[in-house]
């Protein structure tokens, strides 16, 4: 009798039958596997080139702006952290410009209110014959070169504590800080150069400062300012001139009339009661100069 199952020729040519199928579907997988890779690196080979065109346009159109950058006038007198154009205003331009600024940073403002906020020519004292540059370094000789008898009074304070001669408006603390080292030539031991800025320095200290120490010239910032006024710790009984640091821009091209939260305080101040009532007047007069 024999061993081998009746069936078992059938059965071994349904497994041969099936091992060929398998054989023939493997090299189909394996032509399909490199098809898809190949459409694969041709999408990223168009991709390549339409990411390179999209970067090209970027640059050009950096380009393009950092070239109408240098062709503006404007821009072309913002140079070096000093902006040029503002020792070129007389009285006039200044105060028409200080309006602009405002309209341009405040546009819900009404007309009066807008009105309120106008400082009038004839506050500004003319500096445009001042030929040096309005860096730092020449802020003691422009000082000097718009005041009485050659700045001579300059390194003199009032004998009543807090009242200073000339107050320096800077658009920031830090730079508020660099204007007082660079005024330290007309320090002396009757005469200090008080810091009237919130870095580091808190309201409080600054009033006491003020209520020691005589001071000959302010250098400060507009809200600190005018928070010492209201506090009756600066006082303005001799004030002769306020200078406005208006030529300095920082690395962001941005100067004291460039951004809202250092223009609008400007103007508040300046356009006080205290100071308004004093411009153009015979006696008491305070001038406005732009550095």
């Amino acid at each position: 009798m024999s061993d081998v199952p009746p069936n078992s020729s059938g059965l071994s040519a349904k497994v041969n039958k099936k091992r060929k199928r398998q054989a023939e579907e493997a090299p189909k997988e394996d032509k399909a596997a490199p098809a898809k890779s190949a459409n694969n690196n041709t999408s990223e080979a168009a991709e390549g080139p339409r990411k390179k065109k999209k970067k090209n346009s970027k640059n050009k159109q950096k380009q393009q702006k950092k070239k109408e950058l240098e062709d503006d006038p404007k821009q072309q007198e913002r140079k070096g952290g000093i902006d040029e154009s503002i020792g070129k205003m007389d009285g006039r331009l200044l105060a028409d410009h200080f309006v602009q600024k405002a309209k341009r940073h405040n546009k819900e403002l009404t007309a009066v209110e807008l009105g309120d906020l106008s400082v009038p020519y004839s506050a500004f004292l003319d500096t445009s014959s001042f030929e040096s540059p309005r860096s730092l370094d020449q802020l003691p000789a422009f000082l000097k070169a718009f005041s009485p008898d050659k700045g001579s009074g300059l390194s003199k304070a009032s004998q009543q504590k807090g009242t200073p001669h000339t107050l320096v408006v800077c658009p920031a603390a830090l730079r508020a800080a660099d204007v007082v080292r660079a005024l330290r030539a007309f320090q002396s031991k009757d005469s200090t150069v008080g810091k009237l800025f919130a870095k580091h320095i808190k309201l409080e200290e600054a009033k006491q400062f003020l209520q020691r120490a005589r001071t000959g010239l302010g250098v400060g910032t507009p809200a600190r300012i005018s928070d010492l006024i209201d506090a009756g710790s600066l006082k303005l009984d001799e004030l002769e001139r306020i200078v406005i640091d208006g030529s300095y821009i920082d690395q962001k091209q941005r100067g004291i009339f460039d951004m809202k939260e250092t223009h609008l305080p400007l103007l508040q101040l300046l356009t006080r009661s205290e100071f308004r009532e004093r411009y153009g007047a015979k006696q008491k007069r305070i001038h406005i100069l732009v550095f």
